[in-house]
């Protein structure tokens, strides 16, 4: 068994080629982090993928921008060999034309991440590699566990030694360890994957077979598709269109897929709970999916709309131009202008080069990103009474400077509405809000939120509009409402108690 990671070259090299699509950049009031993407591929012709891999992560920068990995093997050698490279930033600091090249291999596996549980470092970039009994396992996971502390306790009693503060390696423990007892590594999948609790979309790489799971609740998406001769499982229907590969379908809630060498597709349903119990994050549907992504049947770009079209029902009001806050506020403040009759207007234009605010971890970084990134169009705005459409307010740290940069445009009004309700309750599945402090919600009337951003006017979707911009599927609207669907966690993956 032998895992070889190539010299790191972080210079300013980039592939030949440009990513097709463009990148999902929001900047937003909303200062919430995600979690992860995750992209792994089998080319059952044997055709290098690492490439392939590298697009589809470039799809999928906007779930996660602190560091990004590539790991491939070649089934058609039985020494079980992994060519890996990753690093911290985001998939065009960390890759070139270079290392690419030096990354052989036909199964593989990719990962972009924002760090939701575990430190931003270099050891907790993915996929992880481990060489184990029965090969190597490559891994690239997408969620938070609710019982990881637990799980890591009993794992180190046992003896093990952990390189990294991560869930993901928890998982990858309990799949080398029940693989011995297995039959194969999907058995040994769904053994460990019964152990854990809370939201995952994983795909695990092992010598010759491709895996994907989903968490019995479904929070997170993952979709399953192909290109010629190789299957993909990936967080996103964008990183497939990216790389012109055809949909297949989403890989169910509690499902665990596998792809076999000679082109079997296999499915166990273990896992999977009564489909009334599931649980999609409706974050993914008003935030983090890129517009062009359809989750789990629903097109995002449609329920933003809808969105949009509500609040134009619930919170009506006289004005001259209906703006988003890019991006994600686009698709709502079209909605809204559609229900509502008032134009609709581009009011910002910004700088692509920078990234989402909420990913930037420090609070400075955010701040200073908001003059970077975004600027008023005074001639549009001056004189105007404006609805300003944002998808919602988080920490609500830049709400006012968004507001103030209107207003300090000529903007005559600007009533804020937000395709989101309050968010109240921290969440514990894969959105980085800790605790009810730092959220501009807890404790405070809408009048009082109003004032402190300095609008006009403030209205929120209402929580039970929420299942329509999911297509009436079942979703989990706990940081709205505080009805976890998992019992939330008594401390984090650190130790710490949870407030």
């Amino acid at each position: 068994m032998n895992i070889i990671e190539p010299q790191k070259d972080f210079t300013a090299l980039r592939l030949n080629k440009l990513c097709k699509g463009v990148l999902a950049m929001d900047f937003g009031m909303t200062s919430a982090g995600e979690s992860c993407g995750v992209f792994g591929i089998y080319d059952l012709g044997g055709g290098d993928v690492a490439q392939t891999i590298y697009y589809g992560l470039y799809a999928l920068q906007h779930r996660g921008q602190e560091s990004a990995g590539i790991a491939v093997t070649d089934t058609a050698i039985k020494n079980d060999k992994v060519f890996y490279h990753k690093g911290l930033g985001r998939v065009n600091e960390v890759f070139n034309a270079e290392n690419i090249a030096t990354l052989d291999g036909n199964l593989g596996v990719g990962h972009v991440r924002y760090s939701t549980a575990g430190a931003s470092v270099p050891e907790n970039s993915q996929p992880l590699v481990l060489a184990y009994i029965k090969g190597t396992l490559m891994l690239a996971h997408n969620g938070n566990l609710v019982n990881a502390p637990r799980l890591r306790r009993e794992l180190a009693a046992g003896g093990a030694i952990f390189q990294t503060t991560i869930d993901t390696e928890t998982i990858a423990y309990h799949i080398a360890r029940e693989r011995v007892k297995s039959r194969s590594v999907q058995e040994a999948t769904v053994r460990a994957l019964k152990k854990v609790q809370g939201s995952y979309s994983l795909v695990v790489a092992s010598p010759r077979k491709l895996i994907g799971a989903r968490d019995p609740w479904g929070f997170r998406p993952l979709v399953l598709g192909k290109l010629d001769n190789a299957y993909i499982i990936t967080s996103e229907t964008c990183a497939l269109e990216t790389i012109d590969a055809e949909f297949i379908r989403d890989v169910e809630p509690g499902e665990v897929i596998t792809i076999f060498q000679n082109g079997r597709i296999e499915s166990n349903m273990e896992l999977a709970l009564p489909k009334e119990k599931t649980a999609r994050c409706v974050f993914e549907y008003i935030y983090f999916c890129r517009p062009d992504t359809t989750f789990d049947g629903m097109s995002v770009t449609q329920s933003r709309i809808i969105a949009g079209k509500l609040l134009a029902k619930f919170h009506p009001v006289e004005a001259d131009l209906v703006v988003g806050v890019p991006e994600s506020g686009n698709m709502a403040a079209v909605g809204y202008s559609m229900a509502s009759g008032i134009p609709y207007g581009i009011a910002f234009t910004k700088n692509t080069y920078v990234g989402r605010t909420f990913i930037k971890p420090q609070q400075s970084s955010r701040m200073q990103s908001v003059k970077v990134k975004l600027n008023v169009l005074r001639d549009v705005v001056k004189g105007k009474r404006l609805v300003m459409i944002d998808d919602s307010i988080v920490r609500g740290t830049t709400g006012n400077q968004i507001v103030t940069m209107l207003k300090e445009a000529g903007a005559a009004e600007v009533h804020v509405r937000v395709s989101s309700p309050p968010f109240c309750h921290p969440c514990y599945f894969g959105i980085d809000i800790p605790n009810r402090e730092q959220l501009i919600a807890h404790n405070r009337s809408v009048e009082e939120i109003c004032k402190i951003l300095g609008a006009d006017s403030l209205g929120y979707l209402p929580i039970e509009c929420l299942s329509e911009m999911a297509g009436g599927r079942p979703i989990c609207t706990a940081c709205f409402g505080g009805d976890y669907p998992i019992a939330p966690p008594t401390e984090d993956i650190r130790g710490d108690y949870v407030k």
